[in-house]
């Protein structure tokens, strides 16, 4: 079977704040050209998309230097849930290092945000711990978010000053340990409710010139 788990690219669609804002419009059209075409602006972190090493590594791997092949993960969904808005996700709750036995190359943390998305409170995921991106980084494995990403995103404007948790790291450090290793980020998934534990899961970039990401169509695939 398969399932399509990326979002649609769409005008106005929720983007991490401070990144470009999406739009779609019509270019040429059937009445007036005979032909139709559109026109997309968008930022390389729009929807559901993967990250290259150079989003928060300088000199890092760009989109279009990895091999395509790096993109069709052999994924196990880990369900994290029950988790408050920002509480942190801690190596505890992902596989112990003997536990995965070489059957993975990414891990998909089920957070169940994706049923926030396009409110304020998609901002408030939680997030992976420093720690929990090193035993990524010990298993080898990449990430897949039902997410804005692995670390803290800011708060909506109109939000309370504490709805961000005493403790919370700021920066990048989870990005930093998994595209440090060339480990894969792949955020904003959907779609994750009834996935089986393993699956196939394909997320192919656009080979963008020296790219720090790229949107993808995200799709898993596993035996019925």
């Amino acid at each position: 079977m398969f399932r399509d788990l990326s979002r649609p690219i769409e005008t106005g669609m929720p983007t991490y704040p401070g990144d470009p804002d999406v739009t779609l419009a019509p270019d040429a059209t059937h009445e007036a050209d005979g032909y139709a075409t559109g026109e997309l602006r968008t930022g390389t972190h729009a929807g559901t998309h993967v990250d290259a090493p150079r989003h928060t590594v300088p000199g890092g791997e760009a989109i279009d230097e990895q091999p395509v092949g790096r993109f069709a993960f052999d994924a196990r969904l880990v369900d994290c849930r029950p988790l408050e808005p920002r509480e942190a996700i801690e190596p505890e709750a992902l596989p112990a290092p003997d536990a995965l036995e070489g059957d993975a190359d990414l891990l998909v943390p089920r957070t169940g945000w994706a049923s926030h998305w396009g409110t304020e409170r998609y901002r408030d995921h939680p997030y992976l711990t420093p720690a929990a991106a090193e035993r990524c980084r010990e298993l080898g494995v990449g990430v897949g978010l039902d997410a804005f990403g692995p670390d803290p995103t800011p708060p909506a404007p109109t939000a309370e000053p504490e709805s961000a948790r005493d403790g919370e790291p700021q920066g990048t450090p989870a990005h930093d340990v998994l595209l440090g290793d060339s480990l894969p980020i792949v955020e904003n998934l959907r779609g994750l409710g009834d996935l089986p534990t393993r699956f196939r899961l394909y997320a192919f970039p656009l080979r963008l010139r020296d790219g720090d990401g790229s949107p993808v169509r995200a799709v898993a695939e596993w035996e019925n």
